[in-house]
């Protein structure tokens, strides 16, 4: 049985994941910053402000959504811009029964695989096995390498020193056969010279 994962507050929302915290938490800095850089007295630079928040999606969380809110109403209330001046907020998320259900299931997923630690268990076991059977191929080829009769990096010394002195013993050996003709056609001179 999955344990309940507790929120993670916000601005006084609760978020139910790290990075929706995460999210809102660096939008509720920026709201920080914004109030205390704009710049009341210039409407047009408020405006400007808050369309180019909406252009770029700077805002995402209710806490970026209260702020906009806020401009949107100081815009419309307090700088005489007509309501269709003011661009709507829009939301990016889905407000439907089916969806709600479906995130409900997928929040129960997750937190039951964060909970189940032996979800790793077949990937670790799987990962040894991989290991094991690469290391036994490296082995198999260093042991098929060794045994083999072509030069490689591992023998090539040996063999080419073997093929040096079987080429030698070849040379020495017609060497001692042409010497010995040699030696039988000078007998065969003499003898004919005799």
């Amino acid at each position: 049985m999955a344990k309940k994962q507790s929120p993670i507050i916000v601005n006084g929302y609760a978020f139910f994941n790290e990075q929706d915290a995460l999210l809102a938490e660096s939008e509720r800095k920026k709201v920080e910053y914004l109030h205390a850089h704009m710049e009341l007295k210039d409407p047009d630079k408020i405006m400007t402000v808050y369309k180019k928040a909406l252009d770029d999606r700077m805002f995402r969380t209710p806490i970026g959504v209260d702020f906009l809110r806020e401009v949107q109403t100081f815009l419309i209330e307090q700088c005489d811009f007509p309501e269709g001046d003011v661009p709507a907020i829009p939301l990016y998320v889905e407000y439907d029964k089916e969806l709600k259900e479906r995130e409900v299931i997928n929040h129960r997923k997750i937190s039951e695989k964060k909970d189940g630690k032996d979800n790793k268990v077949p990937f670790i076991f799987v990962s040894v096995v991989l290991n094991i059977a690469l290391l036994a191929a490296v082995i198999a080829m260093f042991i098929i390498t060794l045994n083999s009769d072509q030069p490689n990096i591992l023998n090539y010394e040996t063999a080419i020193t073997n093929k040096y002195s079987y080429w030698d013993q070849e040379l020495t050996e017609k060497e001692q056969e042409l010497r010995a003709r040699e030696a039988e056609i000078k007998l065969r001179e003499e003898e004919l010279n005799k």
